[in-house]
């Protein structure tokens, strides 16, 4: 485990390397203007890769994983740049995956009309906002959630929760 670690974090960091090494006619580049030049596609392309990486790293993904931290950074970046649906909806599968539901929750909310698959992803989210609203005793939020769960897709979890708030 700790050799396929090791052997990710060398592949990025050597690519990083790679790409600031590169520029022999501008030696004094810094790192803002590195990533300044890095486009929406290449950054979106750099997620994809990184969340690879990590599925295979770590055998539960959270975002304080650093592969997974990363793979949600360049996700990130690639939304700041172009805020095409695609970026967005791959943004919001990284959070549902790295379990920081509110933020994945958001997003979904934000997409409004999604996909079928999106709407798996964002039915999870709500089920796992609602039972941790449940364990805070926070039954009208957890309702809220559970409303909205069932709206994207009525799952077992989220009738099951449906059945506690209701």
């Amino acid at each position: 485990m700790k050799k396929i670690l090791i052997t990710s974090l060398m592949i990025v960091f050597g690519s990083a390397f790679a790409q600031t090494s590169d520029s022999t006619t501008a030696p004094t580049t810094d790192v803002a203007t590195t990533t300044a030049a890095v486009s929406p596609e290449e950054h979106y392309a750099r997620a994809q890769e990184l969340a690879a990486q990590a599925e295979v790293a770590y055998p539960i993904p959270f975002y304080d994983r650093d592969l997974w931290k990363a793979a949600v950074s360049e996700a990130d970046m690639a939304v700041k740049g172009d805020a095409n649906r695609e970026y967005r909806s791959y943004l919001g599968q990284l959070y549902t995956t790295t379990q920081w539901w509110i933020n994945g929750y958001r997003i979904w909310v934000e997409l409004g009309d999604l996909t079928d698959e999106e709407k798996v992803w964002a039915a999870e989210t709500a089920a796992k906002l609602a039972y941790m609203r449940l364990q805070q005793n926070d039954k009208a939020k957890a309702r809220e959630y559970v409303q909205q769960g069932l709206k994207w897709q009525e799952t077992d979890s989220l009738k099951a929760l449906a059945k506690r708030v209701m």
